[in-house]
């Protein structure tokens, strides 16, 4: 759709994201040695990730430095055909890496600049998941096309794909099928979610969720020299462990064996390196939740132990 919208074929998206494992979407991602080589037209860019800045800035005296990166991609090593820009507003397979204020604004002006448009891939961050509908919300940016996915049919397995209006006729006119799109279930589940955030106000609800949670994670980082920076918004939260707050080197040992003692505590959660990944269910009780990180922190404090610090 965007390459017909547009009459261009290259794509620009960001060291870290993750948009997928089917071909295109991988080669959108950092790909290893069992993928293969990237295919033609794909490049990625440099990440406002400031706890680990690429350019050893720091923000906010950097004036985002690395968004100027992207006009040198454009120009240095694109064929000036890109069509679209692709992000997550939210980082979640690299550790729920949130951009400073203004990245997500000066990614729409480079956009709006050079005629390419702005791919918001937010299949985890739609739905209330950070306290507001659609991530992008934060930022008060409008993308020209948005994705959709899992709290999305709370569930069932349903995705969605928006564009904005001056580009719905494209979708009319190309010719786009699947074999289970539109299937009336699917919209069912999807429609009677969205009925439920609002009813509910589930937006207002992860916004506390994450702000109670987020609290205690600082205090947290306070007291164990492994926890290099904690982060999140709404239900969409992470914990970065370093060997040394100085030099910020990632734990993954530490990682491995935290993850592992809070399993075995009755903690349900997905490996992810060292940097701890945590998306609550919105839903959840304070206390319920205040308990998981409870077991988060019993891990650490043995993990600090059996690692000598």
């Amino acid at each position: 759709m965007v390459r017909a919208a547009t009459g261009k074929f290259e794509f620009i998206s960001f060291h870290r994201d993750f948009h997928g494992k089917t071909m295109g979407a991988v080669g959108l991602a950092r790909l290893d040695v069992s993928q293969g080589l990237r295919a033609p037209g794909f490049f990625l860019v440099p990440r406002a990730y400031c706890y680990r800045c690429e350019f050893r800035q720091t923000y906010p005296d950097c004036d985002l430095l690395c968004t100027d990166y992207i006009r040198t991609a454009i120009k240095e090593e694109t064929s000036g055909r890109v069509a679209g820009i692709v992000l997550e507003p939210i980082q979640g397979w690299a550790g729920s890496v949130v951009p400073p204020d203004g990245w997500i604004q000066r990614i729409r002006a480079i956009c709006d600049e050079f005629g390419i448009l702005m791919m918001a891939d937010e299949v985890l961050t739609c739905m209330a998941r950070t306290g507001r509908m659609f991530a992008m919300q934060h930022w008060n940016t409008v993308p020209d096309v948005m994705t959709l996915g899992k709290g999305f049919g709370n569930g069932f397995p349903v995705t969605a794909m928006l564009v904005a209006d001056q580009y719905k006729e494209i979708i009319e006119k190309i010719s786009a099928s699947t074999s289970y799109g539109g299937n009336p279930m699917a919209c069912a589940a999807a429609l009677a979610s969205i009925e439920v955030i609002e009813e509910e106000d589930l937006c207002a609800r992860a916004s506390h969720l994450g702000g109670i949670l987020l609290e205690e994670m600082e205090c947290m980082a306070a007291r164990h020299p492994i926890i290099g920076e904690v982060r999140g918004v709404g239900c969409l939260l992470g914990i970065e462990l370093v060997k040394d707050k100085g030099t910020r080197e990632p734990f993954e040992k530490a990682g491995q064996l935290v993850y592992q003692k809070a399993f075995r505590k009755g903690l349900a959660w997905i490996p992810a390196g060292h940097i701890l990944r945590m998306s609550p269910p919105m839903i959840m009780e304070d206390d319920m939740a205040m308990k998981g990180l409870g077991i988060i922190e019993e891990a650490i404090y043995e993990t600090e132990r059996e690692l000598g610090y």
